[in-house]
């Protein structure tokens, strides 16, 4: 398997945690669902979303389904860099990983993507 389908699958298995899992997940992340409609958007947005696009993209024979994940990934390492300036958020050693995370697995699906064209 390549990095890049590597990286679709970690996102498709991020979601179905997010789906499965969403107190849990809510709770790595430091989000509180106070509410069953708050439950509710951690397993749709972190879930649904992310499964479906992992799971798109490992289906898919297209670059762009690598590009997609890779800019998923590197769209939130993105804010989440800049979330350092803009909310200084108390950053555990949790943060730093989803951080490198995102950029490891961002930068695997856009070479993926660049090697299929």
């Amino acid at each position: 398997m390549n990095l890049g389908k590597v990286s679709s699958a970690v996102l498709m298995l991020s979601g179905i945690a997010g789906v499965l899992t969403p107190r849990g997940v809510g709770q790595a992340l430091e989000l509180t669902a106070p509410s069953a409609r708050g439950t509710a958007e951690i397993r749709a947005g972190l879930g649904g979303t992310y499964a479906a696009l992992g799971g798109w993209s490992l289906a898919s024979r297209e670059p762009a389904a690598d590009l997609a994940v890779g800019a998923t990934w590197l769209g939130a390492a993105a804010v989440r860099t800049a979330a350092l300036l803009v909310d200084r958020p108390r950053t555990t050693w949790s943060y730093w990983a989803y951080l490198a995370l995102e950029v490891g697995m961002g930068t695997a699906s856009l070479r993926a993507a660049r090697a299929r064209r």
